[in-house]
């Protein structure tokens, strides 16, 4: 980040000049807030009645591209209407839940769409989890079905005895296009596409029974006490989303919005998702990210939008240019953790004029959005929030000899909070527990409450903010939050380990934070060349692939703190510098099977960019 991009601050005159271009906007935008903020309790709301409206406006318009697959409004509704209907049939009933288990291909959103038609919860797990995290993710839920593509049956059929659902309620789409080609289910599951067949196309009446409080799904983020934690997101926050971000991104029938962010994330499912409803727009979407298929796949669909996270972006500027990143209609882009340092670059390379970077977590319940199209922002925040002095020393924010807390001056960097009010609710975790750990009390009065986002943020002016840095226990690597404790609980399982601590450090040229292991050795251990490839073995297994640690250390001793916390402010600032280390230290190189020992050839190399992690 430039010091110019941190210290630059934004006034009323910047904010006047922009008026014109937002005006154009604004009817949609005032549309979407009046549908966000004034309803009632018992008002129909969310994903279901969103997109049966979009299908009343627009029936024979594209909703959805996947491969050579194209889906309109219509078929695509009724098609998750016979999802509905089988389970209304089977007894399911609002509140309840279904674990799904898909990549990102039409079968996941038909699904989704269907559940949220009779108001249950589908709980989005994440395609790469495997055994215990799995089992742990599934059951955490308590769901009283799982929905699993072919592509993930292996991991669900690994942990089916450890999961508390009846055995007739393991459901399976093919790996293929199902609407065409329904396809042969393994013994163990039940084929959902057969299943549906004989069932209604018509839209089932429990859509209009489905009110803001009500769940919609279940989003997985990295908890700190190791495991995922399941975030409720409600429909009343999907239609908060659907009346901002989605309405701020104002796309008409004619514009495609190409998303390759998984979608059992919220950046894909919600607000990309939710910005293409909104304006009877067309989704297309891939499995997964490609870097040399990207601006291809944008020519094919002839997409007008990309949905984004900062990681995708530097991916696309690493890649060679091609004649296809500039001859598109791509004029408009929305996502979250553009890095300031190639804001301008990407945006002029590939001819983007409006980057909509947004602010917003799973669980949290402060947003902001760049209406404006300022760079280096995450824009605007209708929501009642602070930014308040912190000691990083301490971790916890200042107080004053009152005991409350003081905001920060524009310019100046503090920790994100959001005032828990009856029109920015908290709905927090499934964990009561968690929710207690991230709530501030009596912060700027007696009895005030607001949501600690545990994220740093820089105030520049007309309630604009800038991101700095995220507390705590969780680092960003490949666009995924990774937990420290998850990944320090598996590493210190190998039999040689006594203790690990795991903690991101920077690697030059890349986005968020690398992961990193100090380890110690039990008594009398000492690691050799076969478990250099075995340990990495092992953490393929058990860990998702972007939770890995890329660097491990060899500590004679763990320092910890004096609640025996582990101290790793240091082994952030020492990182992997042969130097300042003074221990062993070993790095997976891409396209390696073993970690090897950091000498100071490969430490050069990887400060000069020469590997791409």
């Amino acid at each position: 980040m430039s010091s110019h991009a941190q210290h630059e601050v934004i006034s009323i005159t910047d904010v006047i000049q922009r008026l014109p271009k937002v005006a154009k906007k604004l009817p949609n935008i005032l549309n979407g807030l009046r549908q966000a903020y004034l309803r009632k309790s018992t008002t129909p709301t969310g994903l279901a009645w969103a997109f049966e409206t979009a299908t009343y406006k627009n029936p024979h318009g594209n909703a959805l591209y996947f491969e050579e697959q194209k889906y309109s409004y219509e078929q695509l509704n009724n098609w998750a209407n016979q999802i509905a209907h089988y389970f209304l049939s089977i007894g399911a009933k609002k509140g309840d839940v279904v674990a799904v288990m898909i990549e990102n291909r039409p079968e996941l959103l038909a699904t989704v769409l269907g559940l949220a038609k009779i108001g249950v919860v589908s709980a989005l797990v994440n395609t790469s989890q495997t055994n215990k995290v799995l089992t742990h993710s599934i059951n955490l839920v308590k769901p009283i079905a799982v929905i699993a593509g072919q592509e993930v049956q292996d991991a669900i059929l690994n942990v089916r005895n450890d999961l508390s659902i009846a055995k007739e309620r393991f459901y399976w789409f093919a790996d293929q296009n199902t609407q065409q080609d329904a396809g042969q289910a393994p013994q163990h599951f039940q084929n959902l596409a057969t299943l549906i067949q004989q069932y209604a196309k018509f839209n089932p009446a429990t859509t209009r029974h489905v009110y803001g409080d009500d769940g919609l799904f279940y989003i997985y983020t990295s908890g700190t006490t190791g495991l995922p934690k399941a975030v409720i997101f409600r429909n009343s926050r999907w239609t908060l989303a659907y009346g901002t971000y989605g309405h701020v991104l104002d796309l008409k029938p004619n514009d495609v919005m190409y998303a390759t962010l998984p979608l059992y994330h919220a950046t894909g499912m919600v607000v990309c998702w939710c910005g293409v409803i909104a304006g009877q727009a067309t989704l297309a979407i891939r499995r997964k990210f490609s870097k040399s298929e990207f601006w291809k796949d944008v020519q094919k669909f002839d997409a007008s939008a990309i949905g984004y996270v900062g990681e995708l972006c530097r991916y696309l500027l690493d890649a060679q240019p091609t004649s296809l990143e500039r001859n598109h209609r791509v004029r408009k882009m929305i996502g979250n953790g553009m890095r300031p340092n190639i804001w301008a670059e990407f945006k002029q390379r590939f001819g983007v004029e409006e980057v909509l970077e947004l602010y917003a977590s799973s669980e949290g319940n402060v947003g902001f959005s760049n209406v404006f199209n300022f760079d280096n922002t995450v824009g605007f925040s209708p929501t009642p929030y602070a930014i308040i002095a912190f000691d990083k020393e301490k971790n916890e924010p200042i107080r004053d000899t009152k005991g409350f807390c003081q905001k920060v001056k524009t310019g100046e960097t503090g920790l994100l909070i959001g005032k828990i009010t009856a029109r920015s609710p908290f709905d927090g975790y499934t964990d009561k527990e968690k929710n207690k750990s991230v709530i501030l009390e009596h912060v700027f009065k007696k009895g005030d409450r607001y949501f600690n986002t545990g994220d740093l943020v820089r105030d520049i002016g007309f309630r604009h903010a800038q991101f700095v840095d995220r507390l705590g226990d969780t680092f960003r690597w490949k666009g995924e939050n990774v937990s420290t404790t998850e990944v320090e609980n598996i590493v210190s399982e190998y039999p040689k380990i006594s203790e690990a601590v795991a903690y991101g450090v920077e690697i030059p040229n890349t986005n968020g934070r690398a992961g990193m292991a100090a380890i110690t050795l039990k008594d009398g251990e000492s690691i050799n060349h076969e478990d250099l490839s075995h340990m990495l073995k092992v953490f393929k297994s058990e860990l998702p692939a972007y939770a890995i640690p890329v660097f491990i250390r060899i500590q004679t001793q763990v320092e910890t703190t004096g609640t025996f916390k582990y101290s790793k402010n240091k082994l952030k600032e020492q990182a992997f510098s042969p130097k300042a280390c003074q221990e062993p230290l070993y790095v997976w190189l891409p396209s390696e099977q073993q970690y090897c020992a950091i000498t100071d050839e490969i430490y050069q190399n990887i400060q000069h960019g020469k590997y791409r992690f």
